[in-house]
């Protein structure tokens, strides 16, 4: 039986983001994985809390409570990726690890600086967004590009024939969350 994933990716528009945008020219810097439609279980590797950039690591996204409640212009693009039932199984058991072990996990801020000197940087317990997206999937047999995960950008996502776009524009407006904000 097929199953989707979704994959959010976003721009907030922060300084960080801004500072990553000028080197990559994309419009989107940040990458996230949900199990539903409505993005109510997303998660990736992103700050801890709203108010601190500095202190970062895996995280559950609350687009009600959390960085995005901050940031209401942010703009994203949604894509559903169709996957088995047993792929989606392995998925979670691996996210399983990450949510029972949460406070080991840190953000790689040094992969993203290996990204722009294409050398992959990889820390036992330490991710940051794509690549944590990218090897969830990996983890679960879904191969999507002929590198590691320590390479992969949220660019990368936009790009891929396998990813079928359901939204583009501003997050608030995407429908499910303005429908769950407007009831």
């Amino acid at each position: 039986m097929k199953k989707k994933v979704y994959i959010l990716l976003t721009d907030t528009g922060t300084l960080f983001t801004k500072s990553i945008k000028k080197y990559t020219k994309a419009p989107y810097n940040h990458a996230s994985i949900a199990f539903d439609y409505e993005l109510l279980e997303l998660y990736s590797f992103g700050r801890k809390q709203p108010d601190n950039p500095l202190n970062g690591g895996f995280v559950k996204e609350d687009i009600f409570k959390g960085t995005y409640s901050y940031y209401p212009n942010t703009t994203c693009v949604v894509y559903e990726l169709t996957v088995s039932e047993r792929q989606v199984e392995k998925m979670k058991r691996i996210l399983n690890v990450f949510i029972k072990n949460r406070r080991k996990w840190s953000y790689n801020l040094l992969g993203v600086l290996g990204i722009t000197l294409k050398e992959p940087v990889e820390i036992s317990t330490s991710y940051f967004c794509s690549q944590f997206v990218a090897e969830i999937l990996r983890r679960s047999g879904i191969q999507l590009w002929d590198k590691i995960p320590a390479l992969v950008t949220p660019d990368d996502f936009r790009d891929h024939p396998d990813l079928h776009l359901l939204y583009e524009g501003y997050l608030f407006e995407y429908g499910p969350i303005k429908q769950k904000m407007n009831s």
